[in-house]
């Protein structure tokens, strides 16, 4: 019988997420990621196999914790349309600085040319596109919006939001979820 263990696999996975958005793919280590979680380098090892393996864990618990965050934003707001800036305001938040966003932008590079990334990504899209899509259809019920195809405003929207979040960092005015809230 092992050790127990003194650290989850998510509160460890947290701690990389909290590196990662200081450090991109490239430039974090093992060790980092170890000493944030108060763990040892060997401990990460043995969890995730390697440094690719624990970037895919991450990859993997982002795309399975989509459905969490719609969930919890929902939780905040009676308001669907409320409901709806917030996961704006959400996504926003990763990029605290055009720096993490930039950092989040190398991780993207790794999931659109890596297959395996890049099934946790698509998870990911697709969780938040019919995220999107209910709140849309949540929004028309309250009579926060008029009737639509929440197919395409959702599609709208999610290229709205990356897009607007590049843009942040390039002009540098405000913060990212000012901004996004502007443009959306």
């Amino acid at each position: 019988m092992g050790r127990p263990r003194t650290k989850t696999d998510a509160s460890v996975l947290e701690a990389a997420a909290r590196v990662f958005s200081q450090k991109g793919p490239a430039e974090f280590t093992l060790g980092d990621v170890a000493k944030e979680a108060g763990l040892a380098p060997a401990t990460l090892v043995q969890r995730f196999g390697s440094k690719r393996g624990l970037l895919l864990a991450i990859a993997k618990m982002a795309a399975e914790g989509a459905d969490g965050c719609f969930a919890m934003v929902r939780g905040r707001h009676r308001s669907p349309v409320k409901a709806l800036f917030g996961c704006f305001e959400m996504t926003a938040s990763i990029a605290a600085t055009p720096e993490s966003l930039a950092r989040s932008l190398s991780f993207l590079q790794i999931e659109l040319i890596d297959p395996e990334f890049h099934k946790w990504m698509l998870v990911n899209a697709e969780a938040t596109e019919a995220g999107y899509r209910a709140l849309l259809r949540d929004c028309i019920r309250a009579g926060e919006l008029a009737r639509c195809n929440t197919e395409m405003l959702a599609r709208l929207i999610q290229a709205t939001l990356h897009g607007s979040m590049v843009s942040w960092a390039v002009f540098q005015k405000g913060t990212a979820a000012e901004w996004v809230r502007r443009d959306i």
